[in-house]
């Protein structure tokens, strides 16, 4: 939105006061830089930025209601039945997607974690979900209990699963249970003898039983924490790529029509599979870049994705795709 002579008052505008405000507070942008970006002057969004903190638009975060981009949020609520989508604007200076689209996750959390209904959360792993915990509200919810969707690495990583399922727990007061086993066993037998031990057996019906599953996705290469850190020795992202695979939703490795790929990996995943999401009330996916385009829309098209939070980069890519 532009400041221009004879239009009225931006200051009236919530979006532009919205807007001003991510880019300060979240984005790091100086004042003199969003002027710039934005048409207007530093004066202008000097006044802004005040006017949004009288309004309430902030407080001790941004209210993301009031920075969205409202008609891709609608369109790609329509066309995929998703319950709910939140769209962050581009960025106007140097800050990445993944952390726009992981602030934007945060602040979602924890309007859904102020519901009393929600009593067990999923999460599952990587940067987008990193992020998200250091947006997240610290809430007194003894009552839930957090549940890593997906096995923790060997390695410690701010990105592992039950390192994000920890700081979730912890910021909530919250109990928390973790997923004891490998992603991926090392055959497919093996996976069978795994889930009928009693342990493995408790904790899948627990990450079924989630009200919320929070969950990201990457492509297949360096960028998936699966392929950097997962993936078995004898299986290479080329492997997977050959066998026509875009991305990977919880561990299973799917097509770009959402199906899981015809691999063997897929047959050694320890974890729940697709047909089970469609009985969470709420799987919250979050992911954004042009890298991820195909592998949102794969998953927004099997139908169990009931939230999104992307960027509106990536949601125009997805909503162009057929």
């Amino acid at each position: 939105m532009r400041d221009r002579p004879g239009k009225s008052d931006p200051l009236a505008d919530h979006r532009f006061l919205a807007r001003v405000s991510w880019a300060y507070y979240v984005e790091g942008l100086t004042q003199e830089k969003i002027a710039a970006q934005m048409g207007s002057t530093r004066l202008r969004i000097n006044k802004a930025l005040a006017e949004a903190k009288r309004l309430g638009i902030v407080r001790i975060s941004i209210d993301t209601r009031h920075s969205q981009c409202f008609d891709l949020e609608a369109r790609l609520t329509e066309r995929f039945g998703l319950g709910r989508a939140h769209v962050t604007p581009e960025p106007l200076g140097d800050t990445d997607t993944q952390t726009m689209v992981g602030a934007a996750l945060g602040h979602l959390l924890t309007d859904i974690l102020r519901d009393p209904a929600v009593r067990r959360v999923g999460m599952g792993w990587g940067g987008t979900l990193n992020i998200a915990m250091r947006h997240v509200a610290p809430l007194a919810r003894p009552d839930v209990e957090v549940v890593s969707a997906m096995v923790g690495l060997v390695e410690g990583s701010e990105t592992n699963c039950a390192e994000i399922t920890a700081r979730l727990a912890d910021l909530l007061g919250a109990r928390r249970r973790y997923f004891p086993a490998p992603l991926f066993a090392g055959s497919a037998a093996s996976r069978d003898a795994i889930l009928e031990i009693d342990v493995f057996r408790t904790v899948l019906e627990g990450i079924r039983s989630c009200d919320v599953l929070v969950l990201a996705t990457s492509d297949i290469s360096d960028r998936n924490l699966l392929i950097r850190s997962a993936l078995p020795g004898d299986i290479t992202a080329e492997d997977l790529r050959a066998a026509g695979a875009v991305g990977d939703i919880l561990g299973t490795v799917i097509d770009a029509h959402g199906e899981p790929i015809d691999h063997a990996i897929n047959r050694r995943v320890i974890g729940i599979g697709l047909d089970d999401l469609y009985a969470i009330p709420d799987v919250v996916l979050a992911g954004g870049g042009a890298h991820k385009v195909t592998v949102l829309r794969a998953l927004l098209g099997r139908g169990f994705v009931d939230t999104l939070v992307t960027d509106a980069a990536t949601a125009r890519g997805i909503l162009d795709m057929p």
